[in-house]
Formats: structure tokens, sequence, C-alpha cells
């Protein structure tokens, strides 16, 4: 929580309503001097999605696609806001609508179990297609499910208007994902290129802004590896002003890798560490989150197993760490405009603020399947409204939050940098 000054004249008052008039303390009307909330002063609440409240029915369900009236949105890893009208979902395939099954004991497993546990979710969108049942039919799938009966690999890549309706779907990139897992655009590049992350093609994909064509690749599609030309779990992007660019390769591999303006490879740091405790510089287990600060160069990398981000300079000299705690699990990270970073832990189901030197300075969230709560959250975006979207790969959602009425505007998650388009 954020931290308040008391000054001496406001203690001895507190000190003379509590001492000195102590029914007055009790039953007289006491006025607020300061306030934690998202909305100072405001009267009840718990602040369960901080100082902002959902949209509803954003997006609309996927259902409004013509044959698809029985399915869902399936594993969310990425969204990015290009615009208010014009949002990027990238999932992985789709899943069948249930609906949550009456609570049943299950005394084959144990005494006092039961599913789904009252209160909790009860389906984890992860656990669906993992990986594209289309590629050939030799090739390492980690799904089981029945095609077409269980989950099915359509609309990984779909666009998405300021109502929630499906306007752009990129069906014919389908099947080149396998593993969908980030979507971005580069705020400095002024043609807005799509940058798509596929940690199990061992590959990086950028298309024009219309989708229409595939410009690049970086690392060599399906083959695992640790050298200039290969990569090993690509998880998330990032960019300096100048369009260098840094990728966390992290699930596999175990480090960072730099890139100039054009995609050619620069340099690499990391080595593999030993999870869960290692404060070793420079030592990752799942490199996964990672944002940079265009004012300082530096470059912020969540260790996650280790439940730590690490702070480097551009050429990876180790400059700064700090601890989330165990058993933190923070999959991504967001630099605002402002210098305020934010992290989304999928443990703890908080969204969580720190400024540049790691200092703690606000949260929100909890955990759940119903609007506003949050389960797994694995991308974050602003649009230039100030709207924040969140994909969820346990929930299999995305949601929109629109900053609340009179909320204190330093809680807000500020607007990215956008240098070369607004």
């Amino acid at each position: 929580m954020r931290k308040y000054k008391i000054t001496l004249t406001s203690a001895v008052a507190l000190g003379i309503s509590l001492f000195g008039t102590g029914i007055l303390a009790l039953h007289g009307k006491a006025k607020t001097e300061t306030s934690a909330a998202a909305i100072p002063g405001e009267k009840g609440g718990q602040d369960l999605d901080g100082p902002y409240e959902v949209v509803p029915n954003w997006p609309k369900p996927l259902s409004q696609l013509p044959g698809h009236e029985k399915w869902t949105w399936g594993t969310i890893d990425g969204v990015f806001a290009e615009s208010p009208n014009r949002v990027f979902i990238f999932q992985r395939g789709e899943l069948p609508i249930v609906t949550r099954p009456p609570n049943t004991a299950l005394p084959q497993f144990g005494p006092s179990l039961s599913f789904p546990v009252s209160g909790e979710p009860f389906r984890n969108a992860g656990q669906g297609p993992a990986s594209s049942p289309l590629g050939p039919p030799d090739e390492p799938n980690d799904w089981k499910g029945r095609y077409g009966v269980d989950g099915r690999w359509e609309h990984c890549l779909v666009v998405v208007n300021s109502e929630g309706d499906i306007v752009e779907s990129w069906t014919q990139w389908d099947k080149l994902f396998k593993h969908p897992h980030a979507v971005f655009i580069n705020p400095y590049d002024p043609q807005k290129n799509v940058w798509v992350v596929d940690d199990y093609r061992q590959a990086i994909f950028k298309f024009s802004n219309d989708g229409k064509k595939l410009l690049q690749t970086i690392g060599t599609p399906n083959v695992q590896g640790n050298d200039d030309k290969h990569l090993g779990g690509p998880t998330f992007l990032a960019w300096l002003p100048d369009s260098t660019m840094f990728l966390a390769d992290g699930y596999k591999n175990t480090r960072v890798v730099k890139f100039d303006k054009d995609g050619n490879y620069l340099m690499s740091w990391g080595q593999r560490g030993d999870p869960p405790n290692d404060t070793r510089p420079g030592y990752f287990n799942t490199v996964h989150g990672i944002a940079v600060d265009p004012v300082t160069r530096r470059v912020y990398v969540t260790d996650r197993e280790n439940h730590r981000t690490q702070v480097f300079d551009e050429n990876g000299k180790f400059i700064d760490q700090w601890s989330y705690g165990f058993p933190s699990s923070v999959y991504f990270l967001y630099m605002a405009a402002n210098h305020r970073l934010w992290a989304a832990d999928a443990t703890t189901s908080k969204i969580l603020e720190y400024d540049l030197e790691g200092h703690f300075l606000y949260s929100w969230g909890t955990n759940g399947d119903w609007p506003g709560t949050l389960w797994g959250v694995h991308g974050m975006t602003v649009d230039q409204e100030g709207n924040l979207y969140v994909s969820e790969v346990e929930a299999g959602r995305v949601q929109k939050f629109r900053p609340r009425k009179d909320a204190n505007p330093d809680l807000l998650i500020g607007e990215p940098v956008r240098a070369a388009w607004k």
C-alpha cells in the first residue's frame, strides 16, 4: 500500500478524540483525512478490481461467429491494443462451451473432497489444446483431446473492436501457429507491423499490419537451439526507441537476446540457475516477462522460478534485483510511460505496481472466474483512452477494464510509450 504521513497536529487530535472524548470517538462523526482506496474517501467496497470497473460482455462470445454456437474462447496468452477500436487477441484454439456442474463428492480420491470446489473456478482453459493438432501425425502434441469435440484449432489471432465484436480473423495463419504466446506492435514502428511469439515453433513472426504478409521470421521454426539462429522457448518482446529489440528466450533457454532494428542478432546473456532461490546475478530459471525503460535503457526481466526481477543495462551488465516473495509466479511485466513497472502475479492473482528501483507501491486483484476477478494474467495492454485489457490463460478470456469515475490517477496503469503512432 502507499505510505501516508501523519502530522503532529493530526496525531494530537487523534489522541484527544480517542482518549479525551471517548463518547465522541465512538458515536460522533470524524472527517476522513486520508484514504488508501482507489477512490479517495469512498465508503464501503473492497477495491477488488482496484481503480477500474470491468466492462460487461466484452469481448462478445466467440459464439457470435457463424457455426460457433457451442464454442468459446480457449487459452488466451496474448492481448495488444493498437487502439480502443482494434485490439488483438492471441489464443490457443477454441474450447466447447460448458456449464458449471453440480458439486459432487469424490470419496474415491479421499474424504471431504468434491468437485468443483464451491466458489472456485472449475475449468482451467490452459488444459485445452496446448499445441496445434494440425501438424504432421508424427509431430509432438501435448494435448490428447478429441479434435472437434474437446477443442479445435481455429481463430488463433483475431481483432476486436471497442464494442467487443470480432472485426478481423487472421485464420489464414492458424496452421502457422503451434503454441501462441504473445502479440505486440513495436511502439516506435510507424508501419505498426504486428509481432507474434510462438514458443513451440521456437520462433517469432513479423506480419504487416493488415495481416496479409509474413514479413520476417526470427529463429529456425521447429528447431530448438541456443545460438544466433535458434531459439529455445521464446516468450515476450520489448523495444528501445531506436527499435533495438529484446527477447526473453526462457522456457528452454535461460537468456535474454538482443537484436538490432532489423532483427539481426547482436548478443545474448544469461546462465541456467538453481531454482527456487537462486540470487546470483544473471542466472535464470524461466526467463519470462521483459520490459525496458526508454530513458535509462535498462532491461527488466522476470526470473520466474526464482521469484524475482533482475535489472540489466542494455548489454547485459547486472544492475539490480528484487524478490516478489515465494511462491510468486510473475508472468508479465508492463512498462508505463510514467516510469511505473507493473507485474502480473499468477500465484496471488494480483496486479502489482513498483517504481523502477523495485519499491512496492500498490496492488489489486483477487482470484476467480467471475467478471472483474483474475486467473492467470499472462498479458496486459492499455489503449489511448486508458482502458486496461488483460489476457488470462487459466480463465480462458480477455477482460476490458475502464477507469472508475474519480479514481486516483496515480493508481491507474499508465499508457505505454507510443512514439511513432498514437
